[in-house]
């Protein structure tokens, strides 16, 4: 028996592992280039900044193999040696950060001159400088990192130094940096600071935001060798905020310009700053010279700016813009815009010299974020101007055109689903017939559909009386009307009117009867009114006298219906497998429902004789013509009650048809496509059996549809089935029976009364140059416009449609698009001695294409077809230039025609250098 010391498993696996430690650390100890004493670290015994070798073993020493509870405790040595990593004395020429460092090649190591040069994609990082560079030398000694380039066979270069810091970003030639001071010198620097970009021929850094250039180059092209550029000998930058420079002068294409600047001061700073608004100049035979756009725009705090723009004519005229914004994240913003304009026109009339007039304007938006208080919203967007400030607004034909105004303030709460209150103020202005419309203020209060009849809780299918729901809607309003040379209190006064409407809905929701389903309904509907007015007929002037009278009128109307709808399918598919067509699908859905008002309103109308069309009677020696039935309260603001009983059915059917189109190229779905011929075409119309003449009403006919998903097609028409007599007034005979009227009434199955279509189209080219860029841009306008509010992304489509050609986009070839309209209408004459048809016909376009690649050509007009006249045209011409761009804008039609020509630097920050040429001629 032996009773020599017991070796286990455990000690000598502890063994192996600290021999083998020992043997691979031994050879990293370059890493610490930064050490006082590096060559006799590893003879001395004495702290320094290396990693200290432990002088003890790390092998525990067992007296027996009885297990020891020690054992489980670290050690002595493992003690002393958490000490020692935690109180190591730093160096003095220590670094207070560490220094990661790469290469994809070698590394070279030179211990006595404590260097280390990393070879091909080398890359150091200290705090949040990052150094890339082919080849980079670290000098311990003097804490300087070199980073340099390299030629390849062909004479290119490889791996330019590049450096990041503080946001700031350096390509060069070379790059030396001290890691202590964080000073460097660089030489053939570019750095782009902002949207601008800084070319030097030396570069000094002294700290890690300001940098001084020698030989420098300031442009905001990011060509090698850029089109333009501002020279200066001498240049100081603050990162990302602004660069100083001695005396200036600008290059084109390399080629210097005579003209010398005594300093140069550019902003690089990002977001809203203070500052002057440069104009630009303009010329008009009416207005003079002018310079347009002069201001301030001002800073007040984080939440509110405000922006102040004067235009400034030769003959005397002036305007004034003043434009406040505010808004605080997550709770409300808006904006308003104050304009005035105080017009001196030169005349041509010949009567006097000059044509004053003063204008104004107020814009307004305001809108809250839902989730600044839930179940609460307010919005505002209010649009009040003279009838004619549009004319009087230059060089935007799409303004001067613009003859209707209208405003709204809005306010609501929501009490959990079931209540809701909304408050609102609304204004609307017509400049051609200078009418000024003002509804305020306007209260709604409304119940949603609750249901009395069901159970609180319930199981399974509810029964049929359960689906019983009733609602309440109530509004109330006031409304003022006036012309605007009338404007004062007391017209607004005398003006006024106030109207209340409620509504109870009962709405009943009967199961499924197979194939039809079944909805009754009562509505009972009460009004109330602040006026009455009387017509009648004055014998002595043979024309309409009206008199009004004020107090608290209210009338009161219930119906009673009975709806039955269903929808039909059929489908053609015998069209043979060679053919492009699969099949054609046709949907019927025709609707009837049966309803009864008993005749409330009878009461609330007369019969009043409009004209003398029978000439003079003898017997009576009055003069006797058509008679026409009006309410006591037309014009009200809800409208009077319906008159005479109903009871009849109400009928339409409405119709979709559609296509499956055999694709070649698309062989999903078994290379079946579906194509809409006919998105909804039908009729609707009602018969009354209780009525004594006029039983059947007209039939109002409409289509829609999306040709080869590109042409829009809207028209609807009014078919009228009576005849009418040679005055034009309805009679009660049909159009399909014969005429005893001598008024030349045709058969037919009726006759059109109004009726309006609408055509519009839009074309592009297919082989756009690049869809990855053209998808970019799209995306990019899309999350612009998403933190825009309504009344900005108006504004800013009103000012691209006013400058098309500074928003000329050439990595689309060629665009063009369409639309046609026309309506007509058979509507009484003013003095009530006929009718009259109305047309209106227009024709708009607006369409481009390249002329080269660099060259692009564009229009819009509008035509009235009416007045055989172009009402609005213009034209532009742009060219792409890389950093710059140039535009001609020509308005040759219109109530303004302008010319306009403009050079300047797509950049933002450089957009007011600008070289422009703008003259209009105002008629």
């Amino acid at each position: 028996m032996m009773n020599g010391r017991k070796n286990n498993l455990k000690d000598g696996s502890a063994l192996i592992l600290s021999v083998w430690l020992l043997l691979l650390t031994s050879n990293i100890w370059a890493n610490y280039f930064s050490i006082a004493h590096f060559d006799n670290s590893l003879t001395q015994i004495k702290q320094d900044t290396t990693k200290p070798v432990r002088p003890l073993d790390t092998i525990p020493k067992r007296v027996d193999s009885v297990p020891r509870i020690s054992d489980t405790i670290p050690s002595k040595d493992t003690v002393i040696n958490k000490i020692d990593t935690v109180n190591v004395p730093a160096s003095e020429d220590s670094l207070d950060a560490p220094v990661a460092y790469k290469a994809s090649d070698s590394m070279v190591l030179n211990v006595p001159n404590k260097t280390i040069t990393l070879f091909s994609k080398a890359n150091i990082k200290y705090k949040d400088m990052d150094l890339s560079a082919d080849s980079i030398d670290m000098d311990n000694n003097k804490q300087i990192v070199t980073a340099t380039y390299r030629k390849d066979t062909a004479g290119n270069l490889i791996g330019k130094p590049v450096m990041i810091q503080s946001g700031s970003k350096m390509n060069s030639d070379v790059i030396k940096y001290n890691f202590k001071s964080q000073k460097g010198i660089t030489e053939n620097t570019m750095t782009i600071q902002g949207e601008m970009l800084v070319i030097g021929e030396k570069v000094k850094k002294i700290n890690e935001k300001d940098y001084y250039a020698y030989r420098s180059q300031f442009t905001t092209c990011n060509l090698d060798t850029p089109h333009f550029a501002f020279r200066s000998n001498k240049m100081k930058m603050v990162s990302q905020k602004l660069a100083v420079s001695g005396p200036i002068h600008p290059e084109f294409e390399g080629v210097p310009v005579p003209i010398y600047l005594p300093f140069g001061f550019f902003p690089l700073s990002q977001g809203r700053h203070s500052g002057i608004l440069p104009p630009q100049f303009s010329q008009s035979e009416q207005f003079g010279l002018g310079l347009e756009g002069l201001g301030y725009y001002k800073v007040l705090n984080d939440y509110f700016d405000v922006t102040l723009r004067t235009n400034l004519y030769s003959y005397g005229g002036y305007n004034i813009y003043l434009t406040p914004t505010y808004r605080v994240r997550y709770r409300y913003n808006g904006s308003m815009n104050l304009a005035y304009q105080s017009s001196r026109i030169l005349s041509s009339s010949g009567k006097q010299e000059f044509t004053n007039s003063k204008t104004y304007s107020l814009n307004w938006s305001h809108s809250v974020d839902s989730r600044a208080r839930p179940g609460q919203s307010f919005s505002a967007n209010v649009n009040i101007a003279s009838t004619k400030f549009n004319q009087l607004v230059p060089n935007n034909p799409q303004t001067n055109f613009t003859n209707t105004l209208s405003s709204s303030i809005a306010y609501s709460k929501t009490w959990g689903s079931k209540y809701n209150l909304t408050a609102t103020a609304n204004h609307s202005q017509n400049n051609n017939t200078r009418d000024i419309n003002i509804s305020l203020p306007n209260l709604g209060f409304t119940i949603q559909t609750f249901y009395p009849l069901q159970s609180k809780e319930f199981t399974g299918t509810p029964k049929w009386y359960e689906k019983l729901g009733i609602g309440l809607n109530s509004t109330l309003a006031n409304q003022m009307n006036f012309k605007e040379e009338d404007f004062s209190i007391r017209t607004m006064l005398d003006t006024l009117q106030w109207g209340a409407q409620h509504s109870v809905p009962i709405q009943l929701s009967l199961p499924q009867l197979g194939a039809f389903q079944i909805s009754p309904g009562i509505s009972f509907q009460n009004k109330w009114y602040s006026k009455r007015m009387d017509r009648s007929w004055n014998d002595s002037t043979l024309k309409i006298d009206t008199t009004t009278s004020k107090g608290f009128y209210q009338t009161s109307d219930v119906s009673f219906s009975l709806g039955v709808n269903t929808a039909m399918y059929g489908m053609f598919d015998k069209f043979g497998k060679k053919s492009p067509i699969a099949a054609i699908r046709h949907v019927i859905r025709p609707n009837v429902s049966f309803s009864y008002k008993p005749d409330l309103g009878a009461k609330y109308y007369k019969n009043v004789q409009v004209d003398t069309a029978f000439g003079k009677n003898p017997i009576t020696g009055r003069y006797e013509g058509h008679t026409q039935r009006f309410s006591y309260f037309d014009g009200s603001i809800y409208g009077p009650p319906s008159e005479g009983v109903f009871g009849g059915i109400g009928f339409g059917i409405d119709n979709n048809i559609e296509a499956k189109i055999r694709s070649k190229k698309d062989t999903a779905n078994g290379g079946l496509k579906k194509v809409r011929l006919i998105d909804g075409f039908g009729f609707t119309s009602s018969y009354n059996f209780v009525a004594d003449s006029f039983k059947l009403a007209p039939f109002s006919l409409y289509i829609r549809s999306t040709l080869f998903e590109k042409v829009n097609i809207t028209a609807g028409a009014t078919l009228d089935p009576y005849q009418v007599d040679k005055y034009g007034y309805r009679i009660n005979r049909y159009t399909w029976q014969s005429d005893t009227s001598g008024a030349g009434n045709g058969k037919s199955l009726g006759r059109i009364t109004n009726g309006n279509i609408a055509v519009s189209t839009s074309f592009q080219s297919s082989n756009v140059k690049d869809k990855k860029l053209q998808e970019k841009r799209e995306q990019q306008l899309k999350d612009q416009q998403g933190i825009l509010t309504a009344e900005e992304q108006q504004a800013q489509l009103a000012y691209a449609r006013a400058n098309p050609a500074e928003f000329a986009d050439f990595n689309v070839p060629w665009s063009l698009s369409l639309s046609y309209s026309m309506s007509f209408s058979r509507t009484v004459k003013p003095d009530y001695s006929g009718w009259q048809t109305q047309t209106f016909q227009n024709l708009s376009w607006n369409g481009d294409f390249n002329l080269t690649p660099k060259w692009k050509f564009g229009m819009n007009g509008y035509y009235d077809i009416k007045a055989s006249t172009i009402q609005q045209f213009s034209m532009y011409i742009s060219r792409e230039m890389h950093c710059w761009q140039l535009s001609i804008n020509v308005t040759p039609v219109g109530l303004y025609r302008t010319f306009n020509f403009t050079i300047s630097p797509k950049s933002g920050i450089l957009r007011d250098l600008r070289l422009n040429r703008t003259r209009y001629f105002y008629q």
